[in-house]
């Protein structure tokens, strides 16, 4: 833990739905948090549209009435393991549109809103929690999902719109973040050190597939090693009980191969007020106490 008199960092996490707090980045928030790092979560969706995804709970029908309580219930157990603080932002689920043509996604829903006002409550979330680093999904949502695609979209939008005086001036003073990264972690070079690794063991493992992976070269940039924490990773999206299978392919690497086969979770940098060098292994790289920029002091 830091000094108690040292300066506290903060990261702020924009996510779709609750859980994607715990499948993406959660060994590195755990690693942060560990080191004195304030983090919170800013969840766009209650994840009212969201399927039952663990075979044991599906088709109970009283989880399917109560999913967004449900939701709202493991999220909060999430958040206590992780130990962040987490806000909502109150959007609705819009849902995983499937079929040939695909439906039309439902009114009201979150990746239908303007994305100029959408962006207003998350301007808030970062002028109220000020923090120096956010992290959100890239372009293409992670996977096309609707609500990451515009949580990647809105948060763009929040992080300019939060530095700039004549934008939403009722939601706080003016919040310029140092650093805005992707969640790059789903990428094929992991999943094959992954693949051998679990070969050198004498266990099966096969890469997932994926149409594009636009992730192992060239936009990868920051490699956070945080293997210490994966156990608490696993914990949080256990939490999410409606959402993961527990004997399903989150957990069929056992965890020691996992920390010799691919110990960081990785991240694009997109935008940096503070100068760096890349690779990177840390998302405060040039923002240490020893190192601040004088406008990014804390």
């Amino acid at each position: 833990m830091p000094d108690s008199g040292a300066p506290q960092l903060r990261l702020l996490h924009v996510h779709a739905h609750p859980d994607d707090e715990s499948s993406k980045g959660a060994a590195t928030t755990a690693k942060y948090v560990a080191e004195g790092v304030k983090v919170m979560v800013a969840t766009c969706t209650g994840g009212e549209r969201g399927s039952v995804l663990n075979p044991k709970l599906a088709g109970d029908p009283e989880i399917e009435r109560n999913i967004a309580e449900i939701r709202r219930d493991e999220m909060a157990r999430a958040r206590d393991i992780l130990g962040i603080e987490q806000v909502w932002l109150g959007y609705v689920d819009s849902g995983l549109p499937e079929g040939d043509p695909l439906p039309p996604l439902p009114r009201g829903c979150f990746a239908l809103e303007d994305v100029k006002e959408a962006a207003g409550r998350l301007v808030k979330v970062i002028r109220d929690f000020r923090p120096h680093v956010i992290t959100t999904y890239d372009e293409q949502g992670g996977y096309p999902h609707p609500d990451h695609i515009q949580c990647h979209h809105i948060t763009l939008e929040a992080f300019k719109a939060a530095a700039d005086s004549y934008q939403w001036p009722e939601h706080g003073t003016p919040w310029q973040a140092a650093k805005l990264y992707y969640h790059m972690s789903f990428h094929r070079r992991r999943y094959e050190q992954l693949e051998a690794a679990m070969h050198e063991h004498g266990l099966e493992y096969q890469v997932p597939t994926r149409d594009n992976d636009p992730y192992s070269y060239g936009r990868l940039t920051t490699f956070v090693p945080c293997a210490d924490y994966f156990h608490v990773r696993d914990e949080a999206l256990r939490a999410h009980a409606t959402q993961v299978d527990p004997d399903g392919p989150w957990f069929a690497v056992p965890l020691p191969i996992q920390k010799m086969g691919w110990p960081t979770e990785d991240y694009q940098l997109v935008v940096s007020k503070v100068p760096t060098m890349i690779p990177e292994d840390d998302l405060f790289a040039g923002l240490r106490p020893d190192k601040l920029v004088p406008e990014f002091m804390i």
